[in-house]
C-alpha cells in the first residue's frame, strides 16, 4: 500500500497520524508520503512538503502567502507520478486539499477525505467540487452526514476521534512538579491558536487580559502551544517572560485538564476543552476585510463548536470587535468568581462530550473505509490508475 496523505493544520496532523498508525498495524509494509506535520512525521510519513508551509488562516491573510502555497502545491503534485500512490487520504485544509482532490481524480487515484470541510457553515459551493472528486467523506460530527448525503456526497459518520484520545498524560502532582508550579495553584490555560499568524494576532490582547485578571485573582497562566510550534524565538519568549507566564509545547491536554478556566481560540481546542470538562471563554479575530467578506458567507448561528453541538450558547464566544481584553477579562472573572457557574458549564459540556463518543475507535472505522477503497482499486482500478500515472510521467 502506497498512500498520499495530506493535512493542513495541527488537528488534522493529529487525526492523520492516528489513521497512519491504524493502517500500519494492518499493513506494516505500507508507505506514506505527502504534506505532513510533526505528528505525521513521527508516525512515519515522509514529508514531500511540510504542513506548516501551507498553514494560513483568513480570506485576506492568505493572499500574500499564495505564491509560497502554490509552490508547495506544485511540488506535491510533481511528486505524485514518481511516488505512484494507490490511494489518497486528505485531511482538512479544503482550499488546498480539494484542489489536490481534483488533480487526483484526473489520475484515477481514489480519495478518502477525513474531517469534512465546514460547508454547512459557509461556502456551500464546495460541495459541487466534493461530489465528483471524493470517493468517501469521513465526518466527525453527527449532523454532517445528513448535510453531505443530501448533496450527493458518499459520507460516513465515524464519531469524533478526540472523544477517545483526549486525556492528560500527567497527574496533578506530576504536572506541577514538571513545570515548577505549586499544587494549589489556580491554573489559567491560555490557548491562542495553533498557527503563528493567529497566535501573533491574539497574543497582545491575551497578555492584557492576563494583567487585568491578575489584579483581582491569583492565577497561574500557562500558554499552551501545539507540538512543533517553535516558541523558542527570542522575541516571542521575551514577551512571555516579562509577564511571568509559563510556556508549553505539546502539553495542551495536560494544561487543560489541570486548569480551573481556559481562554481558548475558536477551533478544535474548544472540543478538547469540552471533552475534558473545562469551563472556557472563547475568542477569535481575523483581518477586518476577511471578517467583512466572511460574514456574507457564514451561515452557522454560532462559531464555537461546543455551542453548535449543544444547539445553544453554553460558553461565551467573543469574535472580532467583541474580542477585547475588557470583554474577555470580564467573562473570565465572572466564572472565576462563581463556582456554581463553572459547575453548570461543566455539566453542559459533559452533555456535548457524551454526544461525540462512539462504541468503536473512529480511526479504526476510518481505516476500514480507506482499506476498502484501496482493495477496490487493487481489484478493479489498478490498471486504469497505472495507465493515468504513467501517462502523466511521460
Amino acid at each position: 500500500m502506497r498512500v498520499l496523505i495530506s493535512a493542513g493544520e495541527a488537528s488534522g496532523d493529529l487525526y492523520a497520524a492516528a489513521v497512519v498508525r491504524a493502517l500500519r498495524a494492518r499493513h506494516p509494509e505500507a508507505e506514506f508520503f505527502g504534506c505532513a506535520g510533526p505528528r505525521m512525521q513521527e508516525a512515519g510519513v515522509r514529508p514531500t512538503i511540510d504542513m506548516r508551509s501551507i498553514a494560513v488562516v483568513g480570506l485576506v491573510e492568505v493572499v500574500r502567502h499564495i505564491p509560497r502555497i502554490l509552490g508547495q502545491f506544485r511540488r506535491l503534485v510533481r511528486a505524485i507520478p514518481k511516488e505512484h500512490p494507490e490511494i489518497a487520504i486528505l485531511t482538512d485544509a479544503p482550499d488546498f486539499n480539494l484542489r489536490l482532490a481534483r488533480h487526483l481524480r484526473r489520475l484515477n487515484v481514489p480519495v478518502a477525505y477525513l474531517i469534512a470541510p465546514q460547508a454547512w457553515a459557509w461556502r456551500q459551493g464546495r460541495t459541487r467540487v466534493m461530489r465528483p472528486t471524493l470517493n468517501r467523506l469521513l465526518c466527525i460530527f453527527p449532523f454532517e452526514r445528513d448535510f453531505f448525503e443530501a448533496r450527493g456526497i458518499p459520507t460516513t459518520y465515524i464519531g469524533h476521534p478526540l472523544a477517545r484520545i483526549v486525556k492528560p498524560a500527567l497527574t496533578r502532582s506530576e504536572f506541577c512538579a514538571k513545570f515548577g508550579i505549586p499544587v494549589e495553584s489556580r491554573i489559567l490555560a491560555v490557548l491562542p491558536g495553533s498557527r503563528h499568524g493567529v497566535v501573533e494576532r491574539h497574543l497582545p490582547i491575551l497578555l492584557d487580559v492576563i494583567r487585568k485578571i491578575r489584579q483581582h485573582h491569583a492565577v497561574t497562566p500557562i500558554l499552551a502551544l501545539p507540538p512543533g510550534f517553535g516558541a523558542d524565538a527570542a522575541s516571542f519568549r521575551e514577551r512571555i517572560r516579562l509577564e511571568s507566564i509559563q510556556v508549553t509545547e505539546g502539553f495542551t491536554w495536560d494544561v487543560l485538564a489541570q486548569a480551573e478556566l481556559a481562554l481558548t481560540a475558536l477551533g478544535t481546542v474548544t472540543v478538547e476543552a469540552a471533552l475534558l470538562g473545562v469551563p472556557m471563554v472563547t475568542f477569535y479575530r481575523v483581518n477586518a476585510l476577511s471578517w467583512i467578506l466572511g460574514r456574507w458567507l457564514v451561515k452557522a448561528p454560532q462559531f464555537c463548536m461546543a455551542n453548535l453541538l449543544a444547539g445553544r450558547r453554553i460558553v461565551p464566544e467573543l469574535v472580532q470587535s467583541e474580542m477585547t481584553s475588557e470583554r474577555i477579562a470580564a467573562e473570565a472573572m465572572d466564572l472565576l468568581d462563581d463556582s456554581a457557574k463553572r459547575a453548570a458549564m461543566r455539566d453542559r459540556l459533559a452533555e456535548v462530550a457524551n454526544g461525540l463518543r462512539s462504541d468503536r475507535d473512529p480511526m479504526e472505522i476510518a481505516a476500514d473505509w480507506i482499506e476498502r477503497l484501496w482493495l477496490e482499486t487493487e481489484k478493479y482500478g489498478k490498471r486504469a490508475s497505472n495507465e493515468s500515472l504513467a501517462g502523466r510521467r511521460e
